[in-house]
Formats: C-alpha cells, structure tokens, sequence
C-alpha cells in the first residue's frame, strides 16, 4: 500500500493541476474545517479495509446493505401518502401502487403524530388534513387491506408515538 499511496498521491496531484482543481481556494466544512475536492486511499492511514469498509451486504455495511446493490435491488418509487381516513388512504395507495409506485409511505395527520385520538379536543380541525387519522388497531387493518404486502414496501414516519403504532 506504501507504493500505491505514493502513486496515487502523485497522481492526485498531476489531476488537480491538470484539472485546474489545485488553485482553488478550500471549501470549509460548517465547523470550518477545511474539506479536500478529493479523497482517495491514501488520505486514510491505518484503515483496514476489511474491518473499516467491507464489502456491499457485510457488515460494517459501509458499501450498503444489499450485495449487488441497486443492480439486484433497484431504487423504490415510493411516495409519502396520507389523508382523511384509513379508507381513503386506502384507495389513494392502491391508486399510487397501480400506477406504478413499488411502496407506500404513511403521512399521519397531526393528532396521530401527538399521540391524540380524533375524538380529543386538542385534535378539533386537525383530523386527517396532513395525512390519515389512525386511532385503534382496526385503522391499521384498513389501511392496508387489499395492498400486495409481499410485493410493495411499506414506511411509518412518525416519531412520538411509534411504539404505540407498532404495539398494534
């Protein structure tokens, strides 16, 4: 590796003047570090490849978490989908997965998020605007009634009250 840094720090070089990369002045990181236009092998000493890096699907999963990445997994289409009530994001899902979208992200609506119930009066003119009320288990069923759960992907973003979502 000492030969092959030596080489490609010689050749990073030849680049930046040839490429007119090396006159420019540093970008700065937000902390105000300077931030190289190029890294390569040689700016990391005592890494292990195999420890540090790894190959795609092996753990430390540095490369990705799937083998042959997105020539065997290709990139999800997926949109962020939610409104009104669990039928209604229903049908709106089914819409988006037969028109082409491979998976289905959840918008919940406020109250969900907070971990209100529709019926709560904090909730009052909140229910289902930014995304689908969900209150009880049976909203979940309906939700994904009649989706192909083996063919699609399926995504929650919500945040507090998310153990409660899975416990149902």
């Amino acid at each position: 590796m000492a030969n092959d840094s030596k080489r490609i720090i010689t050749e990073e070089q030849r680049w930046a003047k040839e490429k007119r990369i090396d006159g420019l002045p540093p970008a700065k990181s937000e902390l105000g570090k300077d931030v190289k236009p190029l890294y390569t092998p040689a700016d990391v000493k005592d890494s292990d490849y195999l420890r540090d890096i790894g190959f795609p699907g092996e753990y430390p999963f540095t490369r990705g978490i799937y083998p042959g990445m997105y020539r065997t997994a290709p990139w999800q289409m997926r949109l962020y989908a939610g409104f009104g009530t669990a039928e209604d994001t229903n049908a709106r899902w089914k819409f988006l997965i037969e028109s082409g979208n491979m998976g289905v992200g959840c918008a919940f609506d406020l109250p969900t998020q907070m971990g209100l119930d529709s019926d709560d009066p904090l909730a009052e003119d909140e229910v289902g605007r930014v995304g689908v009320a969900i209150d009880s288990l049976r909203d979940v069923e309906i939700l994904y009634e009649g989706l192909p759960l083996d063919k699609i992907a399926s995504s929650f973003n919500i945040n507090a009250p998310c153990a409660i979502l899975l416990a149902m």
